[in-house]
């Protein structure tokens, strides 16, 4: 687990996760819905604007903002950010291909995750 503050992964890390590395560069869309929808606990509407979900990850776990701002960040290296908020929610014991129903349904058969917050994995 990464310290408090600090990202799991660093931004240029997208060979950690070679698979969906492949997806994002291909087709970005589908790996920032996934980040939306577990962010947004499965009621999002899939707002374009993916800078304004690295904001919500980063408040939700206390993440600091590097390399620099967050609309900046997605504007130069979108693909990357996206890589490294994805590899985030993976560390963070979320499975994003799922969604947040499968994630839920994990959580219930009992599926070792790490302790989330206070309103995080509830219905």
């Amino acid at each position: 687990m990464a310290a408090p503050g600090q990202w799991s992964t660093g931004l240029c890390d997208c060979g950690e996760d070679c698979s969906n590395c492949c997806l994002t560069f291909w087709c970005p869309c589908i790996t920032f819905g996934r980040i939306a929808e577990v962010l947004d606990k499965g009621t999002t509407c899939k707002r374009p604007c993916s800078c304004m979900y690295r904001s919500k990850l980063r408040k939700q776990y206390m993440l600091s903002e590097k390399p620099c701002n967050d609309c900046l960040v997605h504007c130069c290296c979108e693909s990357c950010a996206l890589c490294q908020e994805y590899r985030e929610l993976k560390h963070r014991g979320f499975e994003p291909s799922l969604g947040w129903e499968g994630n839920l349904a994990r959580q219930n058969q009992g599926i070792v995750m790490p302790p989330v917050g206070a309103g995080e994995m509830k219905r």
